[in-house]
């Protein structure tokens, strides 16, 4: 993943509020791209499932809505960046969340020779609400669906394998709310650090246009870096 005139792999930093459409523009550009999709969501719930003692002490964190310090998830995506299918870059969403998280990332890439390139998705908090607050997971294969706009044939079964359909933990609504206070709070001053950090940052809405469209204006800031 290499911007035009530019050798050097890429890592695309995708931030925003949670909602915002981070996750769903990563795996569409993870396709288009054929690079890996690193979602610290992903990789802290693949924790909770395993049993282990940071996977419980991750899921009390995440289920009151409160953030996963900085040492554990900045430990996962040093371990995963280092991976041979990295090589050419890779996408990060929900991550770095706080500016320490994003020294340490920062000094990460340039040790491995990567390029960074931050777009930031802003969309209004009612909207996001509403779109978290109708989100489902499968909870055999976690496929996720959306009520409105990605909804499953039958709302309670997954298309895939039937599974039952579950709200997550982390999706309701006071949980939700407590995760943009968290978001305000911690993460919102990378705006101004990513902004004079000399490194392309742009900033898209993701509010009103198609997630194709959203799509299409990223991949456009790409071939330009």
């Amino acid at each position: 993943m290499e911007a035009a005139g530019d050798t050097a792999p890429k890592a695309l930093i995708l931030f925003g509020p949670p909602g915002s459409g981070k996750g769903t523009q990563a795996k569409m550009l993870k396709e288009s791209l054929r690079v890996p999709h690193i979602s610290t969501g992903d990789m802290l719930r693949s924790r909770i499932n395993s049993g282990d003692e940071l996977g419980r002490q991750v899921s009390g964190l995440m289920q009151s809505g409160r953030l996963v310090p900085d040492e554990a998830v900045n430990q996962l995506v040093r371990d995963k960046i280092s991976e041979p299918d990295c090589a050419r870059g890779f996408i990060l969403d929900g991550y770095p969340r706080t500016i320490p998280q994003a020294a340490v990332l920062e000094r990460e890439l340039a040790a491995h020779g990567f390029g960074q390139l931050v777009v930031h998705l802003k969309v209004d908090y009612t909207i996001i609400i509403a779109r978290i607050a109708g989100r489902r997971q499968c909870s055999v294969c976690g496929a996720l669906y959306s009520l409105t706009s990605n909804p499953p044939a039958d709302p309670e079964r997954c298309d895939l394998d039937g599974g039952m359909l579950v709200v997550r933990d982390d999706d309701r609504e006071e949980v939700i709310r407590e995760r943009l206070e968290a978001y305000d709070r911690q993460t919102r001053p990378l705006l101004e650090y990513f902004a004079a950090s000399g490194h392309p940052f742009h900033e898209v809405d993701g509010s009103q246009e198609s997630p194709r469209a959203i799509l299409d204006r990223i991949s456009g800031l790409l071939a330009v870096g």
